[in-house]
């Protein structure tokens, strides 16, 4: 007999699992801390639809320049790479599934990704495609392709 797995309309939409209360805590505090500590230089999107050609994806978070917000217009649909997709892995979903998503930001003109994992507190910071460092809990992430530097102890408190 096979197991019927059920599948939320959030999962159809956005094409990756139902985030968990660890997720939505560090997403929470990664925007934060990015926005207090880069407000003139990004704009942050989360969850933000991305479409590159027959691929599409909504990383959990989207760094991009400075960008003016026109309120009268909106998007559901960015085909403009960001600067950076971070992506949080849910407790449904395996690591193997983030580092393929990686692959193909690169290869779609991001140029830094971010795969955290709340459960060990580390952040893999990718400048490439097979290219990366890993950050903890206690220590300042560093992202030479943004110019970023991070103290952790601020996400992972």
């Amino acid at each position: 007999m096979q197991k019927v797995i059920e599948v939320s309309q959030y999962e159809l939409e956005r094409g990756k699992p139902m985030p968990s209360k660890l997720h939505g805590y560090v997403q929470a505090n990664l925007i934060a801390a990015l926005a207090s500590s880069y407000p003139e230089r990004f704009t942050l999107f989360s969850e933000l639809k991305l479409g590159f050609g027959e691929w599409e994806s909504v990383p959990d978070i989207s760094i991009y320049h400075k960008m003016e917000i026109d309120f009268s217009l909106d998007e559901v649909r960015m085909t403009q790479p960001p600067l950076c997709a971070i992506e949080i892995l849910s407790p449904t979903q395996s690591l193997q599934e983030l580092i393929d998503k990686a692959r193909k930001y690169f290869s779609n003109g991001v140029k830094s990704c971010w795969l955290v994992i709340p459960g060990l507190r580390n952040v893999y910071v990718f400048s490439g495609p097979t290219a990366y460092e890993i950050f903890r809990d206690d220590e300042v992430l560093v992202d030479s392709a943004l110019g970023v530097k991070l103290e952790l102890s601020r996400v992972f408190r």
